[in-house]
């Protein structure tokens, strides 16, 4: 009893001094465990990891288009991550169809992304969704609901012992509550942070003075590589379907391409 009133405790002294972070351009309001601040010394730490272990692309054309691109959407963002230390870095892997951005502004682009990216306007999505997750602390977030779902199954499990419950009785059903949690909650936030990082990032596309409607060929050529190699269900993925995302770019596009005419 005294572990559980001892979970119990720290659970609500971390949900008392949490804060709430407020996303960029969507207002919605993100759980923040973790100071940004750490993250980003964590995340550069991490980042000369990956530079050591994985191989750098020294093709002069990609490299200048991606530091070309990634400034200019860096500059358009700057008000929602003013601290950001940002770097560019092209990673020589054609395999990997894929990019990513840490806090702080550590961005990677494999060449596998590059080779199916047809123009600038294409490249700005893909950095722009990048930069996307690194403003709406994405990562902060993830953080946060997989230590508040840790805590509470330790709950879980010291009230299921004080009831009688056995071992393995016990273990059954946190690990049905566990898998109920990752599907229930990890994977939908998941694919709420994509979405929200295609919203974020057509608009710094936009205002960068890249053309939104990039986001739809892109997508779309994306999606179509996505059925020949045969995705997952959309609800077994952290990322949404490819017909989910364009239907919802689509209908976003109307404010991106103003923000796009009139910058």
């Amino acid at each position: 009893m005294k572990k559980l009133l001892s979970y119990g405790f720290l659970l609500g002294l971390i949900l008392g001094l949490s804060g709430c972070y407020t996303v960029p351009k969507t207002g919605r309001s993100a759980l923040n465990l973790v100071s940004e601040s750490r993250l980003s010394a964590a995340s550069a730490d991490e980042f000369v990891k990956i530079k050591l272990n994985e191989p750098i692309s020294l093709n002069p054309d990609y490299n200048a288009r991606v530091k070309k691109v990634g400034w200019r959407i860096a500059e358009v963002a700057k008000s929602d991550i003013p601290n950001a230390d940002w770097e560019f870095v092209v990673f020589d892997n054609d395999d990997q169809i894929n990019a990513f951005a840490m806090p702080g502004g550590k961005v990677g682009i494999y060449t596998g992304i590059l080779r199916i990216i047809q123009n600038d306007d294409e490249l700005a999505v893909v950095i722009g969704h990048e930069i996307a997750h690194v403003a709406a602390r994405h990562s902060n977030e993830r953080f946060s609901q997989k230590s508040l779902t840790s805590i509470f199954l330790r709950i879980g499990s010291v009230a299921l012992s004080v009831v009688g419950l056995g071992y393995y009785e016990s273990q059954a059903v946190l690990s049905a509550v566990g898998a109920g949690a990752e599907l229930g909650l990890m994977l939908p936030y998941s694919r709420k942070h994509e979405n929200e990082a295609d919203a974020i990032g057509l608009l710094y596309t936009a205002e960068s003075g890249y053309d939104p409607h990039a986001a739809i060929t892109f997508w779309e050529r994306v999606e179509a590589l996505s059925k020949k190699d045969g995705a997952p269900p959309e609800f077994l993925s952290t990322h949404p379907a490819g017909e989910t995302r364009i239907r919802k770019l689509w209908a976003q596009m109307p404010e991106a391409l103003e923000i796009y005419r009139n910058r």
